[in-house]
Order: structure tokens, then C-alpha cells, then sequence
């Protein structure tokens, strides 16, 4: 079975994926880059701007994927506190 290496990519930089998965198919191959793109998403802070993020899949011969996300967080006006909280 082939073995896909999953490295995360963002504005900061890219972290390698040193052990990889063995992964019988191609749509399992998707699916887990989707899935680790949305988890990246999920913990990315809530920072205003632009944020994008990236997995790129790798097997032995070299890039095989890109997945992509991207978001941005706009701020019209600051929201009033309140102060029972």
C-alpha cells in the first residue's frame, strides 16, 4: 500500500510530515487532505485579515495534491461590551 505524506502549510510556514500514512485509495488520499485542511481551519486563531492554509500531499516520487482554504475576517465596527458578563 502506498504511503502519503500529509505536510501543513500557512502564512507561517510548512510542517513536514515525517511519518505519513498508508492509504489504499486515491479518494482516501482526498478525503484525509480535506479532513486535515478543515482541522487547521478549526484551530486557526481568530485573528482579523486574511488567512490561508494548505495541504500538500507527497508520496515517494515527489507532490501528488494541493488542498486549499482560505478565509478572511472583515470587522465593520467594534461591538459594544456589555457589562453583565
Amino acid at each position: 500500500m502506498p504511503r502519503y505524506y500529509f505536510d501543513l502549510r500557512d502564512d507561517t510556514g510548512v510542517a513536514l510530515d515525517e511519518e505519513g500514512l498508508e492509504l489504499a485509495s486515491w479518494r482516501a488520499v482526498q478525503a484525509e487532505a480535506a479532513k486535515s485542511v478543515a482541522d487547521m481551519a478549526r484551530a486557526a486563531p481568530a485573528a482579523g485579515g486574511r488567512q490561508t492554509m494548505a495541504i500538500d500531499v507527497r508520496d515517494a516520487r515527489g507532490p501528488v495534491m494541493q488542498v486549499k482554504f482560505s478565509f478572511a475576517i472583515e470587522t465593520f465596527r467594534t461591538p459594544a461590551v456589555s457589562r453583565d458578563h
